[in-house]
């Protein structure tokens, strides 16, 4: 052992802090070597080699409690548990690549809440010409079905493709948003109201399938929280929905209330 070196020397030569082989002694992967005549321990080779391999096992992502098992291994095991190790450090892998993906759709915005599809939706709708006060609660409400309806939500975005694809829908949803500058006893509300529950009965597509219906009409309370959301801020649009919604129960259509 007079040939060894010190642990600072140790630790330095494999790579690792003093801290480090002093943690790896305590969980006893490697030996503390006996002090010589001068009351310092003394590493050689062996104790090297041991920090080098339980360093790289670490490095590797193998647990430091399998490590001393796995260096005093026979062949066969130590390739079984290396395996086993893979196939963790994939599964993390890919809890950490999906961790990415949601930081990078949180920086996008809408993509952190909403799929895809749903946000090419919104982003068509400045072109149609409604404004960004329409879309943010378009947007929310989005995010708002997506959580408490999710088994309509494919449903919900299926029936807003098909009105911002109906000409007819839109000019009666942007003259809905002129409506904010109305009073709200204004008798053109009741008009624009009737028309778009005529447009809607018109054109069925409008209502979403018999399915998507279907899941709405089971989830009454969480429909209204959705559709009166911002009604406290657009009064306006809060009684053009309330009436529109009465014309199509009038008619048969299953609006749920509350």
């Amino acid at each position: 052992m007079t040939n060894g070196v010190t642990i600072g020397q140790a630790a330095a030569f494999a790579g690792v802090t003093v801290k480090t082989v002093r943690h790896y002694h305590r969980l006893g992967l490697v030996d503390e070597p006996r002090r010589d005549g001068s009351g310092y321990r003394r590493y050689g080779s062996r104790e090297l080699l041991r920090i080098v391999q339980v360093r790289t096992l670490a490095a590797a992502g193998v647990p430091l409690a399998e490590t001393g098992p796995l260096l005093d291994a026979d062949t066969e095991r130590f390739t079984d548990t290396l395996a086993d190790v893979a196939r963790q450090l994939t599964d993390r892998i890919a809890d950490l690549t999906a961790r990415l993906d949601q930081l990078h759709r949180l920086a996008e915005g809408d993509r952190a809440l909403l799929p895809d599809r749903a946000c090419a939706l919104l982003d068509r709708m400045p072109a149609l010409g409604f404004t960004p006060d329409y879309v943010a609660a378009q947007r929310e409400a989005l995010v708002l079905a997506r959580v408490l309806v999710p088994e309509g939500f494919d449903g919900f975005l299926a029936q807003l493709e098909h009105r911002l694809e109906d000409p007819g829908f839109v000019d009666l949803a942007k003259r809905g948003q002129e409506a904010e500058t109305w009073a709200p006893d204004d008798p053109r509300i009741e008009e624009l109201a009737t028309a778009m529950a005529d447009h809607y009965l018109a054109n069925p597509a409008l209502l979403g399938t018999p399915a998507s219906q279907r899941a709405w009409a089971r989830a009454s309370a969480q429909y209204r929280l959705i559709n009166t959301h911002r009604g406290d801020q657009a009064p306006v649009a809060a009684r053009l929905t309330a009436l529109t919604e009465a014309g199509l129960r009038a008619a048969g259509v299953p609006i749920p209330r509350h």
